[in-house]
């Protein structure tokens, strides 16, 4: 019988060090991945300069493409707006 709880320690104590490790380590590493997100913020975005607003068909078309992007999470609200305008004219 001392054997087998010596067994039943041994297992406990190997169990508690590695979860305790394992925990050190997830806070350390998500303490690293706020740092460096403070340290670096994502660049600013550069854009092409407006074109002339195109009249047609292929203003509905432009408009889809700006619907897709704004979709797709390329830009944001305001952006959308002020691209919209460009090529409605306004």
């Amino acid at each position: 019988m001392p054997g087998l709880l010596r067994g039943i320690a041994r297992t406990a104590v190997v169990a508690g060090t590695a979860t305790a490790v394992s925990n050190r380590v997830s806070r350390r590493q998500q303490g690293r991945w706020a740092a460096q997100a403070q340290a670096e913020p994502y660049p600013p975005q550069a854009y092409a300069p407006p074109a002339p607003a195109p009249a047609g068909d292929d203003v509905i078309s432009q408009l889809k493409d700006l619907a897709d992007l704004k979709a797709q999470g390329v830009l944001t609200d305001q952006e959308f707006a002020q691209q919209k305008a460009r090529i409605l004219g306004g």
